[in-house]
């Protein structure tokens, strides 16, 4: 029986030999996920358009609370298939009900605060509670993993009482539940999933396998966010009367995408795999990392909405709302890309560390100008954040990862 169990638990674990590319299932899930970011872009871009200044205002928190469940949820899945074999039958099933989970979660974004609520939380509740129940099952040859996903089950249960009780309000009554719910499952994920009267694991919660697969889905989502916003971009204009200011806001957001991926690439982004490898603490450095990198994204996310709001408003008065996620997008950015530097060279970079307090202080008169001057100099000052990483690296050999002794 013993035996049995242990053939079991070897067939469904990845192997440490398993290539780190995500198979084409996981892609097809990483495709549900840019339409999912696509209808966030939207419904921000909607409540920024509003006549109500308090409503513009909430554009950000209905975005924040739209986009971070689906972020975890892509999150917690790519964590699923780093530790289990994606090509395994049962795990194969598990990632198609997650990518029609996801899907049907952003069908419901547009109606999501006044009527579809059950059709955003009730898929997100099933995948989180469920899949960890289901797993339990596959792992009773390894108990430190299997306590792992007990506990998680716990702290999704325990999640799902506030997912639950948003549907049955409607407004910023139910913002205010969904909002305590995600930050019960990422503080959850903080505290490694730890509960009172259950068994501690042995292994970390955050475990990687050699094949350092969940490092390069991290860097995976940072792209599918970027094509994000060039298809967003793109859409918008293609479908609005073709202007010199509407070209322009158009120009500005494609370059101001390939800078985002410049300033990523550049190169904690291209070593983060190999940082997690060298690192004394793998799960760590993987945690620290996947949350630079959900910051990253968010940045994104909030750039794809400015960039929107540039091309349809690029005249007239820059409303304050626009201008956080104008200038808020790429500071987010540079945040996040700021923590991942530390996880991959242990140390804070100076370059983004003053683009950001640049785009703080461009705030106060860009409020003055139009939308499309705020976009341009946010470009600029992502310009300059690019063109410093070039002269630091201008005649000098490819710097190796040196991450630190053990990553908080």
């Amino acid at each position: 029986m013993e035996q049995r169990s242990e053939a079991r638990l070897e067939s469904i674990l990845r192997g440490e030999e398993d290539s780190r590319q995500a198979n084409f299932l996981e892609l097809f899930f990483d495709l549900v996920l840019v339409f999912a970011l696509i209808t966030v872009t939207e419904r921000i871009v909607v409540d920024l358009s509003s006549q109500s200044a308090t409503l513009r205002w909430l554009a950000l928190l209905h975005g924040l609370v739209l986009a971070l469940p689906m972020l975890w949820l892509w999150t917690t899945t790519a964590e699923i298939t780093s530790r289990f074999d994606p090509r395994h039958r049962w795990i194969q099933l598990m990632i198609l009900v997650s990518a029609f989970g996801l899907h049907f979660m952003s069908t419901s974004v547009p109606d999501m605060f006044s009527g579809r609520g059950a059709g955003y939380a009730v898929p997100y509740v099933l995948l989180q509670v469920g899949r960890p129940l289901l797993l339990l099952s596959a792992l009773r040859g390894n108990k430190a993993v299997r306590a792992s996903y007990a506990r998680r089950g716990v702290w999704s249960a325990v999640s799902a009482v506030f997912w639950i009780g948003g549907v049955l309000v409607r407004g910023e009554y139910r913002v205010a539940l969904w909002s305590v719910a995600i930050a019960v499952d990422l503080l959850g994920a903080r505290l490694s999933w730890r509960a009172p009267g259950m068994r501690e694991s042995t292994g970390r919660a955050w475990a990687v396998s050699g094949s350092s697969n969940l490092p390069d889905r991290y860097q995976q989502l940072l792209f599918l966010a970027v094509g994000e916003t060039v298809l967003s971009a793109g859409l918008v204009y293609a479908v609005q009367p073709v202007t010199v200011a509407a070209t322009a806001g158009f120009v500005v957001a494609f370059l101001s995408t390939v800078l985002l991926w410049r300033i990523y690439f550049y190169r904690a982004g291209k070593v983060f795999a190999d940082a997690i490898s060298m690192s004394t603490d793998p799960a760590a450095a993987a945690r620290v990392g996947g949350a630079a990198h959900v910051l990253l994204v968010l940045g994104i996310v909030a750039m794809a909405a400015g960039s929107q709001i540039v091309q349809e408003h690029p005249g007239g008065h820059t409303q304050p709302a626009w201008l956080a996620v104008i200038l808020g997008g790429p500071a987010l950015f540079l945040i996040g890309r700021l923590r991942l530097e530390h996880v991959v060279y242990n140390r804070i970079s100076s370059r983004r560390l003053v683009g950001i307090i640049v785009l703080l202080l461009l705030a106060l008169p860009l409020a003055f100008g139009p939308p499309l001057v705020a976009a341009t100099a946010a470009t600029a000052v992502l310009f300059g954040v690019a063109l410093a990483d070039a002269r630091q690296a201008a005649g000098r050999p490819l710097e190796a990862p040196s991450p630190p002794p053990r990553s908080n």
